[in-house]
């Protein structure tokens, strides 16, 4: 990027009437300029993810380019807070910590000069607003793009056509820069031609409990998997026409989870299509794919009903069944027993297990911290595993310090760096030099003046936005995530409604002033999840009203929680309550992010919380 030119012309930019949001596209648009795509190399990874929670693009960007800070003082000079830009809200393309380590994988691709290119779909309005109506969640549609969206760039010259056996949905793609050491992409497809090929992208995650929801959301998963795969190919052909001897050694492609499975029969269809035989297919795809199970949970561990798809995707059921029986016969040639052949079936009770066939294709399968890694080899594809353990090995999810520490807390950085240099900033192991600091008061107190001057920002955040007014002079325990019952939002719940009861009664001497703080959505149609957000916000307004405790004992559910309020939580944060069921957190993300800024981490030996326990002590 030619940053001089880029500050001159910012310097001379008319901004004079402009409302936030066109002021937010013209230096957007300014910065695209200036920044060039990098070609593509022949050999690369494809990552796959149905959804990217990547946050607020604008400060990401302009921090990972290096001129974040003269961009402010340029607008500075022209009476223009840079922080205005807060009221630009998130690209509502993701959920939940699917999401988030998708992108800070993509970010983290970029920032070690790795050419890792991502593909999802681009949701007219993501997953929903949220807001709260006497306690109970209300969801409201996410236009995201009402803003605009300046930092994607509409490919019409690659489109592709999706073809369905009762319609054709045309893929059009929309790239997004990654920016790092080396800038790579984020494609996202949009689905348009027809109203029935639109609904594609209309929403992410649609209800699946009835057989529309179910169709549409078979539909959004394979235009994910065709449009990449044609890609792909197209990329591949440019080089080798329809010679594959060489795709296995130019692509690898990751599964992030089980949405975009259905990407390995739709190679094999695509090579056989082009002249190849199915086994032939077969073997390329078997050297192509790699797999991330993100879950145990049998709901997320997609089944879908054969009858279902051979009504919308009669080739793809074809190979389907074809992938159970191979796997079938290589199962009974390498001794699999009766029941491990049944457990690891593709297809079985007229349902196909889009697991079973991500195993089966997959050169590798991993889990997302070693606990959980050691529950899918031992109990979720044991027979898999018994068998082939060289193909399974555990990558514990990370995070990006870019934008959970550099961006979301720049003081604390400041305070790092006056005592261990920058270094840490890619090499995050550096962070270990700062134990020889412990014990020095004047970094303490720093370190708490850190923490006080966030927990400040923050809560004149909340007092904006919730309408709640909070002391800084409090402990501050935040419980951030999905709303789910393993992840026991209900049992903080339970603590903190005793907490009060015994505070009211005098049974608890010496308490310090503390906050609870939570933030989630839960899905729409999940009756009970919605039920614990009712009954959380019904406990907040009761010790919140109570003159005799609440300069003791206070709370705030936060409503909309996406990625830019985590960045201000985490930020602020004392106490992380990390207390899933043990063995049902995969790994965890949120416990990573507040770690790195400094908050202690109370939760149950799940997930990375045994890990991060065996490096911090």
């Amino acid at each position: 990027m030619d940053k001089e030119k880029y500050f001159q012309e910012l310097a001379e930019l008319a901004a004079n009437g402009d409302t936030v949001t066109e002021l937010y596209k013209k230096i957007s648009a300014l910065v695209m300029k200036h920044i060039s795509e990098e070609d593509k190399p022949k050999r690369c990874v494809h990552y796959l993810s149905i959804e990217y929670l990547i946050g607020r693009m604008f400060y990401n960007n302009l921090m990972e380019l290096g001129i974040l800070k003269e961009t402010a003082e340029i607008l500075k000079s022209k009476g223009i807070d840079i922080n205005v830009f807060e009221e630009i809200e998130d690209a509502a393309l993701g959920n939940g910590g699917l999401g988030r380590l998708a992108a800070c994988y993509m970010d983290s691709g970029a920032a070690a000069g790795i050419p890792l290119y991502g593909y999802g779909i681009r949701y007219k309005y993501g997953l929903f607003r949220q807001k709260f109506e006497d306690g109970f969640q209300k969801e409201m549609p996410d236009d995201w793009q009402r803003y605009g969206d300046p930092w994607s760039v509409r490919k019409d010259h690659e489109r592709l056509i999706v073809r369905f056996s009762d319609f054709t949905a045309t893929a059009v793609p929309y790239d997004m820069p990654v920016i790092g050491r080396r800038i790579n992409t984020l494609r996202l497809y949009q689905a348009e031609g027809s109203a029935e090929a639109e609904k594609i992208c209309g929403v992410l995650y649609p209800p699946d409990d009835t057989e529309e929801g179910k169709l549409l959301r078979i539909r959004q998963e394979y235009f994910l998997a065709a449009a990449t795969v044609g890609d792909i190919l197209r990329a591949y052909e440019s080089r080798h026409g329809k010679n594959y001897s060489h795709f296995a050694e130019e692509n690898s492609v990751q599964l992030n989870d089980t949405h975009p499975v259905f990407a390995v029969p739709e190679l094999i269809r695509a090579l056989m299509q082009n002249g190849l035989t199915y086994r032939a297919a077969l073997k390329i795809a078997k050297q192509v794919f790699n797999y991330t199970n993100h879950t145990i949970l049998p709901e997320a561990l997609e089944c879908w009903d054969a009858k279902l798809l051979k009504k919308i995707l009669p080739e793809i059921a074809d190979i389907l069944y074809k992938m159970n029986v191979s796997a079938y016969h290589v199962h009974r040639t390498e001794g699999y027993t009766a029941e491990e052949i049944c457990r690891s079936a593709i297809y079985r009770r007229g349902t196909f297990s889009m697991a079973n066939a991500a195993v089966f294709a997959a050169r590798k399968v991993n889990g997302v911290a070693k606990i959980h890694t050691s529950i899918i080899k031992k109990e979720l594809f044991a027979a898999e595993a018994a068998h082939h353990p060289e193909k399974f090995l555990n990558v514990t999810n990370g995070v990006t310090p870019r934008r959970w520490m550099e961006l979301a807390d720049p003081e604390l950085c400041s305070l790092i760096d006056r005592r261990i240099g920058r270094q840490w900033r890619s090499e995050l192991s550096e962070l270990s030099k700062l134990s020889a600091f412990a014990k020095d008061a004047e970094m303490q107190a720093g370190f708490t003046n850190v923490k006080t001057e966030r927990k400040k920002k923050l809560f004149a955040y909340i007092a904006e936005k919730e309408g709640v007014a909070l002391s800084e002079k409090c402990m501050l325990y935040a419980q951030i995530k999905r709303l789910h019952e393993y992840k026991r939002q209900l049992m903080t719940a339970f603590a903190l409604l005793r907490l009060y009861y015994e505070l009211k009664e005098g049974k608890i001497k010496d308490f310090y002033p503390s906050v609870f703080l939570f933030g989630a959505k839960s899905a729409p149609t999940y009756f009970r999840a919605k039920g614990i957000i009712k009954y959380l916000n019904e406990i907040i307004k009761k010790i919140n009203a109570d003159p005799g405790t609440n300069h003791l004992l206070a709370g705030v559910f936060v409503t909309e929680y996406n990625v830019s309020y985590a960045e201000k939580i985490v930020a602020a944060a004392d106490i992380s309550l990390q207390v899933s069921t043990a063995g049902m957190e995969a790994s965890g993300t949120g416990n990573m992010k507040f770690m790195m800024n400094g908050a202690v981490t109370l939760g149950t030996m799940d997930g990375a919380n045994i890990e991060i326990a065996e490096a911090a002590g």
